[in-house]
């Protein structure tokens, strides 16, 4: 293990169970307020799992802001699945969102309980965007260039933050997205990682590339 991983480690064990202890009345709320408006459901996604460092699958967790099983449900509709195909996996609006889906996502309010997976460790503070293993398989078939960065933005963790979360999100496509995540895990750094956790707050507090 290298200097930058011990570090990196330290970085986001410390950070991460502090952020456990600041933002539990904001995922305790949010909680409460999804199983209000959405109470036959579960409290967390339930899409499959997402690929990790060295393409190894985890559950990643996240707030459900749509309606229950609601990927099996899109899947259950062509048309509108194709549009969210080439839509770079993406619909707006989404008939699947729940009631205030729109605000929780714009503030990432559905992502805090990333924070745990930092701590167990299958994420990192700063990293790329954790995939969903279907879409790395389709999106491979209309952008078959993606590959060699697709390749080494696996070498890294992915994050809660990182350079595609602070450079436009829902705003990119896929292959932007995954050039950006390259781009990290060759310029990947202590030093880095501060610098885009500091952008993030303010991309949080405006939703820019949110939806």
């Amino acid at each position: 293990m290298s200097y930058f991983d011990i570090g990196k480690r330290i970085m986001d064990l410390t950070v991460g169970f502090i952020a456990v202890v600041v933002f539990s009345p904001i995922m305790i709320i949010t909680a409460l307020y999804i199983k209000l408006v959405s109470y036959s459901g579960p409290l967390f996604v339930e899409a499959k799992n997402r690929v990790g460092r060295g393409g190894k699958e985890f559950p990643m967790y996240k707030f459900r802001t749509m309606i229950p099983y609601a990927q099996d449900w899109l899947v259950s509709q062509p048309e509108l699945y194709k549009k969210y195909q080439e839509n770079g996996y993406k619909l707006d609006p989404d008939p699947r969102w729940i009631p205030g889906a729109r605000i929780i996502r714009k503030f990432s309010l559905d992502e805090f309980p990333q924070f745990f997976n930092v701590i167990r460790g299958e994420m990192s503070l700063v990293g790329y965007r954790a995939y969903y293993g279907y879409e790395v398989k389709e999106q491979l078939k209309r952008y078959p260039e993606a590959k060699e960065f697709l390749d080494l933005a696996l070498t890294a963790k992915p994050g809660v933050t990182g350079l595609w979360q602070i450079s436009g999100r829902s705003e990119l496509s896929f292959l932007e997205r995954v050039k950006l995540d390259a781009t990290y895990a060759r310029k990947r750094s202590l030093l880095y990682d501060i610098e885009i956790i500091l952008r993030t707050p303010y991309v949080v507090l405006t939703g820019k590339g949110a939806f």
